[in-house]
């Protein structure tokens, strides 16, 4: 497209030079012509209506002076925005990113698009891609648990991701504490398993004794076991019902 804008304003810039030169052979002939007019006396009713054209071929000759100007910085402007500008941006941008170095998407950015798009298992490669890049960062790994669970509804893969996360470095504290606790939450909440949950809260209050985690271990422990007790209640309570009505009945 841009090429066509260059054709169009050569053209206008040719046909305007073109015009422009033709103004200068137009005006020495015709001064050529009031000058010999001048030196005859019976010619001189000619003068005014030649002098006329010479003023209109002077004012031709601006106008067309003013449009060559006009359009060649037409000319040079679409290149300069269209071609120029560009090139030199470009080239800015590699010399800010050394040697020509492309640029790429960020890996978490394109995993948020794919979520958006209802994209799910390319967003949990994506978000894999972004762990590997970044291998000490466990909001991807987080992410992805989140969709298996939650989205996928399949906590089985992630459970299977936290045992792999787990498995795959030494962590700091902070980050392995948040991991084991979305493991027992898991086996508790999704599986039913409350001894493999409890064996994990166990796991946290002795890798981590006196820290804000062992106390929350503690904690989650108490619960579940409240969760426990009430649960064992309600069943008793269900069962001496249904003895009362048999025997009622």
């Amino acid at each position: 497209m841009k090429w066509i804008a260059y054709v169009v304003l050569a053209v206008l810039v040719f046909g305007s030079w073109m015009l422009f030169s033709k103004g200068d052979g137009k005006i020495a002939a015709l001064q050529q012509e009031i000058t010999h007019l001048e030196s005859g006396e019976d010619l001189e009713d000619q003068l005014p209506a030649k002098r006329i054209e010479m003023d209109a071929l002077k004012n031709e000759k601006i106008f067309s002076g003013v449009l060559m100007a006009f359009v060649s910085a037409g000319l040079v402007g679409v290149f300069f925005v269209c071609t120029v500008l560009p090139f030199l941006t470009e080239r800015l941008t590699q010399s800010v990113y050394d040697s020509g170095e492309v640029v790429k998407k960020d890996a978490l950015s394109e995993a948020r698009s794919q979520i958006a798009q209802g994209n799910f298992p390319e967003a949990i490669e994506a978000f894999r891609l972004a762990a590997v890049e970044d291998p000490d960062n466990r909001v991807p790994w987080v992410e992805i648990v989140k969709i298996q669970k939650d989205t996928l509804h399949d906590p089985a893969a992630a459970i299977a991701t936290i045992r792999e996360v787990l498995e795959m470095k030494p962590w700091p504290e902070n980050d392995t504490a948040y991991f084991l606790f979305r493991l027992a939450e898991l086996y508790h909440d999704t599986q039913g398993d409350r001894a493999s949950a409890l064996a994990i809260m166990q796991q946290v209050i002795e890798q981590f004794p006196s820290t804000r985690h062992s106390a929350n271990a503690n904690h989650k422990i108490h619960e579940w076991s409240q969760e426990s007790v009430t649960s064992m209640q309600s069943l008793e309570e269900e069962a001496y019902l249904n003895r009362m009505k048999d025997q009622k009945g």
